[in-house]
């Protein structure tokens, strides 16, 4: 009997040793200046994080425990035999989910959970922002991590199990090891289950994320609920209602400020890939990446104070165009069940007669892009298909801005008859990994000379577009889908409000002249304050607000992340992590009034989508 005991908590204390070795490989991968980690760091993430990881080496327990069982009742079982495949396989599972964690970090921000799925039926364009040799020393790393992990586990494994001579005891051993597991697997005797926010202990966000155990981060994730209605149900409904009540009010006929020479304009709106206010010198970010748009945003409608409401283009795209706030675990974009019921800017135009148009240098069936533009109104698609082979090959992702810029140039300038009006939409796409372009401003900042790259080729554009007949009717809006951090070692804290803070510009001949918005508004709020500007109807879009109506009286801002939601107003910011359960950011005071508002917000968007 004592073989097998041995057998299984040395199998498992092997196992809760691999997982915290992971830790400081996670944390010396993933470090940048910014951290500054100590030894003492280090020895605090592998503290902290050994609940979690003690979670998830008793779920990997489990199968050889119940083998080691089944031997009580089997002469001379063949244990290493028999638990050989199973061991392989589970070192190679969390051999991958540690090296995929360790990857996608640097570009994400947050731990590995279910919104990888979401990307796996676009392999190739997931890929697009790394090389082969990049690709291939992870899989090598996957390799030969699981042949290590495999051969540990293997090797402490029994050839056979001896006979045990009192049979019941010896199972009754083993249950009360079955239960020392199931306590494991709990997180404890206390009320609250094993949880990743258990880990957390400090004020910095990367060692809290280091401490999580990358299995029960993606495991945790994928056993979410998926009803909607039930994701964030902070207040019960009477409550929920009251906190809600007068943040998003219902549509007036009068606007407080008129921006627009004529109600019909034409409209072009920009979705800059990626380009928050940290490329923008007159908001605070880098100095001369950007020196047309703060150019243009001196000449036009300029928002000083203007949030991005998510994270990432799938999610940003239906944030700007449908005017619906992104979900901290959630696409509706790759949702095309609830997609198709969400408005659109399109629609909207199409119904007031507007030809509409969407532009993309990219695959448009990425994230379900083109069910998604289709569903809310766009009639006509261009994407990397389109164009040449030579020409959708200049990007990692297709076609590059200069090329697309130029195609929408001609585009535009062959639309001469006055009497139709048109909406066309355009997603940049250089300005992101690997941030390779035809552009040496900053040769030494490959991520800022992206950017800087982006911003020439939209200054060209609308210069170029001036010396059109066109110029005189046309609404240029440009605005990020998402931002990122910069510089490159701040994307660990993907949570900061600096990292959602996004540059909005109106221009075109149709804008009367200059105008500052130093005010917060949201991203989502372009489609309710464009229509409104044209006197067309926006009550379909319960979670966009008119910015320039009389009814907005509580200039705020929202906006979620990954698992989490943030709420800005004139009295401050505070940050909420859903998964840690607590607040991360409250200034320039603690505000429990911002967070409920905030909550309030989230609860009422999920549960709309649960009803759609």
């Amino acid at each position: 009997m004592k073989q097998r005991i041995s057998y299984i908590a040395t199998l498992y204390v092997a196992m809760l040793a691999g997982f915290a070795m992971q830790k400081p490989l996670f944390m010396a991968t993933n470090a940048t200046g910014e951290e500054a980690l100590s030894l003492k760091d280090y020895a605090d993430v592998v503290w902290h994080g050994l609940s979690l990881d003690a979670t998830t080496a008793a779920y990997l327990t489990i199968l050889p425990l119940l083998a080691v069982m089944a031997s009580v009742w089997v002469k001379r079982m063949p244990l290493r035999r028999w638990m050989a495949p199973y061991l392989i396989v589970a070192a190679t599972v969390t051999s991958l989910v540690f090296v995929a964690d360790t990857t996608l970090y640097a570009f994400w921000g947050f731990k590995l959970d279910a919104t990888v799925f979401a990307y796996l039926d676009s392999p190739s364009e997931a890929m697009a922002s790394v090389s082969a040799g990049f690709v291939l020393l992870r899989v090598a790393a996957i390799v030969a991590l699981a042949a290590a992990t495999a051969g540990v586990m293997v090797w402490l494994t029994p050839v056979r199990l001896t006979e045990v001579k009192r049979r019941t005891g010896g199972t009754l051993v083993l249950l009360l090891m079955g239960g020392a597991l199931f306590l494991a697997i709990r997180g404890g005797v206390s009320e609250s289950t094993a949880n990743i926010g258990q880990v957390y202990y400090s004020e910095r966000q990367f060692l809290n994320h280091s401490a999580v155990n990358p299995c029960f981060s993606l495991l945790s994730s994928m056993g979410k609920s998926r009803r909607f209605e039930e994701m964030y149900d902070f207040f019960p409904e009477e409550e929920r209602a009251a906190l809600y009540e007068g943040l998003f009010p219902t549509p007036g006929d009068s606007a407080a400020v008129k921006l627009l020479n004529t109600q019909r304009p034409n409209v072009l709106i920009i979705l800059l890939e990626g380009f928050g206010a940290e490329f923008v010198e007159s908001l605070g970010g880098a100095k001369g990446a950007s020196p047309n748009l703060d150019r243009l945003g001196r000449e036009g409608v300029w928002f000083t104070d203007c949030y991005s409401n998510s994270y990432r283009t799938d999610r940003g795209t239906v944030c700007a165009l449908s005017g619906f706030p992104g979900l901290p675990q959630t696409s509706v974009m790759k949702i095309p069940a609830k997609s198709r019921h969400l408005p659109g800017i399109a629609r909207s135009l199409g119904r007031a007669g507007y030809e509409t148009d969407f532009l993309y240098g990219g695959d448009i069936n990425f994230t379900n892009m083109k069910s998604y533009l289709l569903s809310t109104g766009y009639q006509r698609l261009t994407a990397d298909t389109d164009f040449s082979l030579q020409e959708r090959t200049t990007n990692a992702w297709g076609v590059n801005d200069d090329i697309t810029f130029d195609y929408l140039y001609h585009t535009l300038a062959a639309r001469t008859d006055t009497t139709k009006r048109w909406h066309t939409a355009f997603l940049t796409l250089s300005s992101h990994e690997p941030f390779e372009v035809p552009f040496d401003r900053f040769p030494d900042d490959q991520r800022l000379n992206s950017f800087a790259y982006t911003d020439d080729c939209l200054g060209r554009f609308i210069d170029r577009l001036k010396q059109l007949p066109q110029w005189r009717d046309m609404l240029i809006i440009c605005l990020p889908d998402h931002g990122i951090a910069y510089p490159q070692g701040g994307q660990t804290d993907y949570t900061e409000p600096r990292r959602y803070r996004a540059p909005m510009l109106w221009t075109g001949g149709a804008v009367k002249g200059p105008y500052t918005v130093d005010y917060p508004v949201n991203q989502t709020d372009l489609a309710a304050t464009l229509l409104g500007q044209m006197g067309l109807p926006h009550d379909d879009y319960p979670f966009s607000r008119n910015v320039f109506g009389t009814e907005y009286t509580y200039p705020f801002a929202f906006y979620t992340f990954n698992d989490g939601l943030a709420f800005h107003d004139s009295t401050g910011i505070t940050v909420y992590s859903n998964e840690a359960g607590r607040v991360t950011l409250d200034t320039p005071t603690p505000s429990p009034t911002r967070l409920q508002r905030g909550q309030a917000i989230l609860q009422t968007v999920s549960d709309h989508l649960g009803g759609m």
